[in-house]
């Protein structure tokens, strides 16, 4: 998850739980919802789920050869940054962490630390392990699940964002500044927002 500034930062307002029923006639009752936060768990379970999926087949599939030994190293090397990352990461977010691409409770847009160089920090560990875990044993399977693995973060960072600017509202000002995965990496696109 992609979220947090420093722990004394002001908490956002709730969001408005959404429109009144037609039959209604005042607003909504307080802790009601808003308007898709059922599909919006339901895609995010999803994503989680397929994300755990890829992880299982590149941990336990087996390596078809093996590296040599500078390929090995570098690939190990690669596993301990990556955790390394992850591990700030999660120091970083405190109560705030989750799996879910949905900021929980305690989520507050985060802008420092790891957060400075890349707007979803554990993404980016987590795909630098999986590189490592490739490099160092590798294999067709681990390779696929890999590469499938690179493009669901993708599209689970794009998906979380969208939550993320509707909760937070200096989010899209933040997006604008910082790379999504890859430190440095700006693409010329529109869709980076």
């Amino acid at each position: 998850m992609g979220t947090g500034e420093p722990p004394d930062a002001p908490r956002p307002a709730p969001s408005s739980p959404g429109p009144a029923s037609p039959a209604s006639s005042g607003p909504a009752p307080a802790g009601t919802p808003p308007p898709g936060a059922a599909r919006d768990r339901t895609v995010a379970v999803s994503l989680v789920a397929a994300q755990f999926a890829l992880l299982v087949i590149l941990v336990l599939s087996r390596p078809r050869w093996a590296p040599p030994p500078p390929l090995r190293w570098t690939g190990l090397v690669l596993v301990a940054l990556g955790l390394v990352a992850m591990a700030a990461t999660a120091a970083t977010l405190r109560r705030g962490l989750t799996p879910s691409p949905l900021p929980n409770d305690h989520a507050v847009l985060r802008t420092t630390g790891p957060y400075r160089f890349v707007r979803h920090p554990m993404y980016t560990g987590l795909l630098i392990t999986a590189l490592g875990w490739t490099l160092a044993s590798p294999g067709p399977v681990r390779a696929c699940a890999l590469l499938a693995l690179a493009v669901l973060l993708g599209i689970k960072a794009r998906w979380e964002e969208t939550r993320l600017a509707r909760r937070f509202p200096d989010y899209p000002a933040y997006a604008r500044r910082v790379p999504r995965l890859i430190p440095g990496f700006r693409p010329r696109t529109t869709h980076d927002r």
